[in-house]
């Protein structure tokens, strides 16, 4: 079973973690959320969210991906944690998975694994910098490296998600459950 970790920033966008969890984890995946410090994560609207557990409680095991939810300031609270940049470069020098959403792309881009790729964000997050080839999808995949728009398109990046790690079948079982039109 694949075991992703899912860093929860202060600021973070409720819409996308909430929905990145829950897919996941209905298509077996074993999900861990860390909150950057130890309590609850006060999301983008308001909302509280409960971690699994703490990053640095978590931080060395192994996973398979790292997804990082955005919103803001979330997305700006994980680009400022070195934690979570040294994380994803050692993900992306081990040819595991790296995935964000909305304004998280810029954490990726901090991290430099978006060198040489195609990536989309929520609009404006990725302009200006070199090397990146911008998309307007919903949701861009390339490679080990998932991307994607945001809050709306938060259902397609968390089963795009699910395809990566557990298959086609897995992914229409689980939209098929969501009775989606």
């Amino acid at each position: 079973m694949a075991k992703v970790l899912i860093p929860l920033a202060e600021g973070c966008e409720e819409l996308e973690a909430v929905t990145i969890i829950d897919l996941l984890r209905r298509a077996g995946v074993e999900v861990v959320s860390a909150g950057l410090r130890a309590g609850t994560v006060k999301a983008s609207r308001g909302v509280q969210l409960v971690p699994d557990a703490t990053l640095d409680a978590v931080l060395h095991d192994d996973y398979d991906m790292v997804v990082l939810p955005g919103g803001m300031p979330g997305a700006a609270n994980l680009k400022q944690d070195d934690r979570i940049v040294d994380l994803l470069k050692n993900m992306a020098a081990a040819g595991k998975y790296t995935a964000a959403i909305c304004a998280a792309p810029m954490v990726l881009a901090e991290a430099g694994v978006l060198e040489g790729k195609q990536a989309t964000s929520y609009p404006g997050f990725l302009d200006g910098r070199t090397g990146i080839a911008l998309s307007t999808a919903a949701v861009v995949r390339d490679g080990k490296v998932l991307t994607s728009r945001g809050p709306g398109t938060a259902m397609d990046f968390a089963l795009a998600l699910v395809e990566t790690l557990a298959g086609a079948a897995k992914r229409q079982e689980v939209e098929t459950a969501l009775v989606r039109p």
